[in-house]
């Protein structure tokens, strides 16, 4: 990106973020649940805007009229100021806590953007932490807070992330990788690639399927490293994709991987498990806490802030081989899971409940 593109980024970041303060300082509501969303959007690339969407569907967004405001630590447009209005018209503030920013990911000024990060954290009332993983990076990085807090992981709707129709015993086993792919995050593409150079190289008739927007830069490094590897034949690159058809890719697969450092609670990994396919994971962040047992496979990597690792191609193509052995098991284990801890119903009942209890104290003081 141009110097002149990011100054014109920040400035419409700027602009944003006014329009928000303003927004903070309307009339309150007094008609029950009526949710802000502090400036967030919603859509289907990256894990906030999907969220938002999400949520949107159950609370539908009401700007200017609110009475409960529910921010993202993605997207903190609410500035100290708007901050300060919204608590002296005693509007309940809930937060939605994802990760932090750190070295190891981030080369600007990371201590900057947590700094502008803690602003919510330390205001909210109600604090959704979406993994055990995002309350101890919260704690470490962002400082203490007074106020509720717990764990609540991000949702899927089942009905819509479950399981296709019985596949061929005979189809070859496919590895799926999908995301939002920057130039920064193209190592978790070439990890794959290289650990499934080395797999099919060891007799292992397999596939590898790439879902998901890159950057030019990503997808030309991409290119380039499939032709490299002699892959070409067993590669699929697929491009964006919508939360409509997304259960069309997970299911054309038998294994998600998930090779990102320090991960805090990707959807797509939830999403995955609800289409029931078992996830092969770097054993770092907050994946581990999602994919236990039989509903994953973890590769060892060096824990860190400063340095982002990945497991070895040697690592990751032993991971590949292991995680099929017993794949029907792990398959029904994979989608038993995102039953116990990932249905949106009931992550949208504790919303409404913690919503429906902050109002609740609201009308006693």
């Amino acid at each position: 990106m141009s110097k002149i593109d990011s100054n014109y980024k920040q400035s419409l970041r700027w602009a944003w973020r006014a329009i928000q303060t303003v927004i903070s300082f309307l009339p309150k509501s007094r008609n029950g649940i009526s949710v802000w969303y502090g400036g967030a959007r919603a859509g289907d690339i990256g894990g906030p805007l999907v969220k938002v969407k999400r949520l949107k569907e159950h609370f539908p967004e009401q700007r200017y009229r609110h009475s409960i405001v529910y921010t993202l630590s993605n997207t903190p447009y609410l500035t100290k100021l708007a901050f300060k209005s919204l608590k002296s018209k005693n509007i309940p503030i809930v937060l939605n806590q994802n990760g932090v920013f750190y070295g190891a990911w981030f080369d600007g000024d990371w201590q900057e953007k947590n700094k502008e990060m803690s602003i919510a954290w330390i205001n909210a009332d109600h604090v959704f932490c979406q993994s055990e993983f995002c309350l101890r990076c919260a704690e470490t990085f962002l400082g203490n807070r007074t106020g509720e807090t717990e764990i609540l992981y991000n949702a899927i709707d089942l009905e819509h992330f479950s399981p296709g129709t019985s596949v061929s015993q005979d189809r070859e086993p496919t590895f799926l990788v999908t995301g939002k792919f920057d130039s920064h995050m193209f190592y978790r593409i070439e990890a794959s690639l290289r650990g499934f150079e080395i797999v099919r190289n060891s007799g292992l008739n397999a596939k590898i399927v790439i879902a998901g927007w890159m950057s030019n830069d990503c997808l030309k490094k991409c290119n380039q490293l499939i032709d490299a590897l002699g892959v070409e034949e067993h590669t699929s690159l697929l491009g964006s994709y919508t939360q409509e058809n997304a259960p069309d890719i997970y299911r054309s697969a038998d294994v998600y991987l998930m090779l990102k450092h320090n991960d805090p609670c990707p959807n797509t990994v939830l999403e995955s498990l609800g289409c029931g396919l078992p996830v092969l994971y770097s054993n770092s962040g907050g994946v581990p806490e999602l994919a236990p047992g039989l509903s994953g496979h973890p590769l060892e990597v060096d824990q860190s802030f400063e340095k982002t690792y990945t497991p070895s191609p040697e690592v990751i193509a032993m991971g590949m081989e292991a995680i099929l052995q017993n794949l029907p098991e792990r398959k029904i284990a994979a989608r038993r899971r995102a039953k116990e801890a990932f249905d949106i119903n009931k992550w949208v009942h504790r919303h409404r409940k913690v919503f429906d209890t902050l109002l609740a104290k609201n009308r006693t003081r």
